[in-house]
């Protein structure tokens, strides 16, 4: 599996991030952070407000996982949904580098992924395997929200393919 995989390590440069182009294939390992409808505008509320620290939040860099995390393991939820994508710009302005989901974003969110540098990446649905990977979580906020609360994980070699880069995505074709 990761003969043909780039290995990358959180936080997130700006010239390993400039270097990605669609299908290419990370092992990610380092911290990332994980959270999906409930908790992304939240996320984005607080980066607004300048209080991310309080929260011990450095998003610079940082890898977000559009995912529950439960008992069960991992599994990307739909980056498309209207919480999760109108996420996706304020998080990349705020220093996310790489957002791990799944399924279609829209053009206009892989532009503002391009204007700031970042990028989408696919996550396959293999929610048991993913476990695997993680070597440590805490709740960094929202811990209220149980599972959909915003979590750090500890990952080691996690699996990835990059699906929107440089204003060009692997939908291309869908996109209107």
């Amino acid at each position: 599996m990761c003969s043909d995989y780039k290995r990358i390590r959180t936080p997130l440069s700006k010239s390993i991030v400039r270097n990605f182009t669609i299908e290419d294939k990370v092992l990610i390992s380092g911290k990332i952070y994980c959270g999906r409808d409930a908790v992304l505008p939240r996320i984005c509320e607080l980066a607004e407000q300048g209080r991310l620290i309080e929260y011990g939040i450095d998003l610079t860099g940082s890898v977000v996982f559009h995912s529950a995390v439960s008992s069960a393991g991992l599994g990307p939820t739909s980056s498309n949904k209207l919480e999760i994508e109108n996420s996706i710009p304020p998080l990349s302005e705020a220093g996310v580098k790489l957002h791990l989901g799944k399924g279609a974003i829209s053009r206009s969110t892989i532009f503002e992924l391009a204007k700031y540098n970042s990028v989408f990446a696919l996550i396959p649905p293999i929610t048991a395997m993913l476990k695997q990977g993680v070597l440590s979580k805490r709740i960094v906020a929202f811990p209220e929200l149980g599972m959909e609360a915003f979590y750090e994980l500890e990952v080691k070699d996690f699996p990835a393919m990059i699906a929107a880069a440089q204003n060009e995505s692997i939908y291309s074709e869908n996109l209107a």
